[in-house]
């Protein structure tokens, strides 16, 4: 392609030019092809409610060890499974089998994982309608049924 288009009238062109130009850009692709929603397990929402299949701990990334506890669980709004992180220490220990809970995304970058975590790009907010990080602290107590 020779050089771009210059003189009174090339606006059209330029702008033509542009436009093209902007399909080589991933993060316009990304965006207009509405990519991240359609792999993205909460479908672009910021949180989503799920029912705790099980519990379970992941094993952390070099250079770090240690046996990092999560919980799988299977969104309501469409069936999907995901694995989510349970923040802070004892968190767990307030999440069974077959809870509510509500997830959002960890904040890792670009969406992704955060820290020494391999593939837990979730983490749980709340159990119960309860806030965990409340039920962790002991501001209050857990509410038994649904």
């Amino acid at each position: 392609m020779g050089k771009k288009s210059r003189g009174m009238f090339a606006g059209k062109k330029l702008k033509k030019r542009r436009a093209k130009f902007r399909w080589n850009n991933k993060y316009f692709v990304k965006r207009i092809l509405k990519l991240k929603e359609r792999v993205d397990p909460l479908e672009g929402a910021p949180q989503a409610r799920g029912i705790v299949l099980s519990k379970r701990q992941v094993e952390a990334k070099q250079p770090n060890s240690g046996m990092r506890k999560c919980v799988r669980v299977q969104l309501t709004k469409n069936g999907k499974q995901l694995t989510a992180f349970a923040p802070r220490d004892k968190a767990i220990t307030f999440i069974n089998e077959h809870d509510e809970v509500i997830v959002q995304g960890i904040g890792g970058k670009q969406g992704g994982p955060k820290g020494d975590l391999a593939g837990v790009k979730w983490e749980v907010i709340k159990v119960n309608k309860q806030v965990l990080r409340s039920l962790v602290k002991g501001k209050v107590e857990k509410i038994v049924g649904r």
